[in-house]
């Protein structure tokens, strides 16, 4: 079963997504702790979610952690579902007001970055890290101790 979790091509271009997820990922995340009146608790609770000093830390934690196994390649498929829970919720929460309000060209504008976040996590989920990662490593290492 933890085989099937790490296994992976070797397609260097999947390690490109993956540089660009966990990267923006782990960037989000520090900024949750750096800047929380815009980008964690205050912008959660100007959103209305319940809890936003929790929730601001638990996202931005999740982003922190799941963004360094990303990029380090490592449990990459496991990493990837809160992630894909985060950009969800984040879609739901916020684009869905400005589809409502402002049209569907405004809420694609203002959710470039949601989508793209959305779906190479989805992507990674799908193919799991690629060349040069710890999966990749730790899946060749198991490989030769069973021949």
């Amino acid at each position: 079963m933890f085989r099937r979790l790490i296994y992976t091509d070797q397609s260097p271009t999947t390690m490109l997504i993956r540089l660009m997820v966990g990267a923006v990922f782990l960037s989000e995340g520090l900024q949750k702790f750096l800047f929380p009146g815009v980008r964690g608790a205050g912008r959660f609770k100007k959103i209305g979610l319940p809890e936003p000093e929790f929730l601001g830390n638990l996202v931005g934690g999740l982003e922190i952690l799941c963004g360094l196994l990303i990029l380090l390649g490592l449990l990459t498929r496991i990493a990837t579902v809160p992630l894909i829970i985060i950009m969800v919720v984040a879609l739901t929460s916020t684009k869905m007001e400005i589809l409502a309000e402002k049209g569907f060209w405004e809420m694609a504008h203002a959710a470039r970055t949601d989508w793209a976040m959305l779906f190479g996590s989805i992507f990674l989920l799908m193919k799991g890290a690629g060349r040069w990662s710890l999966d990749k490593m730790i899946s060749a290492e198991w490989t030769k101790k069973a021949h």
